[in-house]
């Protein structure tokens, strides 16, 4: 039991944890000021309702003994019972580290349903999606599941590499971009959608949100170790390169495209850069890690774009942000993997195309299952208790309609 990376595994998942106030900053100040409570209330709801389902059988489903190639055993550990009794202290934080990364996860669909969602209704949403979906995922890819029959040791590819997913690019963002857009799909337009202005009503929030999380990902990324080793070192030193080049790609974009590099956008590139990073912070090196930057902000300061094309209401770029950049870092792995994980390299070092195909595949397990898991969540939550608030409450303002409060003496 070595205490020193038991202390940085409690440092990390502290650190995790805080990312999820930070979010609530980092959306609250993209929202409009009506709606803003509302917005932080999602993410402190995701933090009740998250812990709540990860203690009695999320943790479970994604660290118990596999049942039938699919899922942990739903009751291996509830409460955390047993965890706790063994006295194991590395694994005792471990159980916690994992909470802190259900919470996060969920939180970031609460984005895309901004401004119109009823809040009791994101509860039992958060509440099930984490046992439901974030959990199985989180068991395949990081467990013994089902994705894990891509790997060495499976029966499906025999000795093929990977897949690999360091700190959640799969498990976490492509997991939760998916999700995001099938609720906004399932929720609607917000009304006004595409007609009328709904800026930001905060940007000092956003850029103050965007510091917490950057500040926060160094425990989500190099706490993923699981020890105070090298590769957490790299993690950290991936981490920071490719979100501060993300910025660069993202406000390239604005400049060229619009004529402005603006501070939502420089925001906007920290998180595109940490979400792109956070699967492959220990299989690249700094140069790797930078290309990976700034094709993330680059990518992701396109595809914010795409919910006015398409007609779907991503209302403060779930999709754009963390499903675009979540798949390409996880299929740059396949690209630029140095070989310091098991020897296996991307295909421009020498590795081969076969490492891209497998992650490509996981990811593609998950955005089926995550899609088709979320779609039946929402309808059941949607033909029982409701999803959406209604017009006259949309239009007033959600904060005083759910919470009874508002953000300012005026909330416009």
């Amino acid at each position: 039991m070595d205490s020193g990376n038991i202390a940085w595994l409690l440092t990390s998942a502290s650190l995790v944890l805080l990312m999820t106030p930070g979010l609530a900053f980092f959306y609250g100040g993209m929202s409009r000021g009506k709606s803003v409570l509302n917005m932080m209330m999602m993410s402190f709801g995701a933090m009740a309702v998250g812990v709540l389902a990860w203690i009695t059988f999320g943790f479970s489903i994604s660290a118990g003994d596999t049942m039938g190639d699919i899922i942990g055993n739903p009751m291996y550990d509830f409460g955390l019972i047993d965890t706790l009794e063994g006295g194991d202290a590395m694994a005792i934080i471990s159980a916690g580290f994992g909470a802190t990364f259900a919470i996060i996860t969920v939180a970031l669909i609460s984005g895309s349903v901004a401004d119109r969602m009823k809040f009791g209704s994101w509860l039992l949403f958060a509440f099930l999606w984490v046992i439901l979906v974030y959990a199985p995922v989180s068991h395949w890819v990081w467990g013994d599941g089902f994705a894990a029959l891509l790997g060495p040791d499976g029966p499906w590819f025999g000795s093929l590499p990977g897949p690999y997913d360091f700190a959640g690019g799969t498990v976490v963002h492509i997991n939760a971009g998916v999700a995001g857009l099938v609720m906004a799909l399932l929720l609607g337009v917000r009304k006004g959608f595409g007609k009328e202005p709904m800026r930001p009503h905060n940007l000092p929030f956003v850029m103050l949100g965007a510091a917490l999380l950057w500040f926060g990902w160094f425990g989500f990324n190099a706490g993923s170790a699981f020890a105070a080793d090298g590769f957490a070192a790299t993690a950290w030193v991936n981490t920071t390169v490719a979100t501060g080049i993300a910025i660069l790609g993202w406000i390239l974009v604005e400049k060229i495209r619009d004529g402005k590099a603006t501070s939502l956008g420089a925001a906007s590139g920290v998180v595109a850069g940490l979400v792109a990073i956070t699967p492959a912070c220990a299989s690249l090196d700094p140069i790797g890690a930078a290309i990976v930057g700034f094709l993330a902000g680059a990518l992701s300061a396109l595809a914010v774009g795409l919910k006015y094309k398409f007609g779907y209401d991503d209302s403060l770029d779930v999709v754009g942000v963390h499903l675009v950049s979540g798949l390409w870092g996880t299929l740059a792995i396949g690209l630029l993997a140095n070989g310091t994980i098991n020897g296996d390299a991307g295909l421009f070092y020498g590795g081969g195309i076969t490492l891209f195909g497998v992650q490509a595949a996981a990811a593609g397990v998950t955005i089926v299952y995550s899609a088709i898991a979320t779609l039946i969540i929402g309808l059941l939550i949607k033909y029982t208790i409701g999803l959406r608030v209604s017009e006259e409450v949309e239009v007033s303002g959600i904060d005083l309609a759910e919470h009874g409060e508002t953000a300012y003496e005026e909330a416009k």
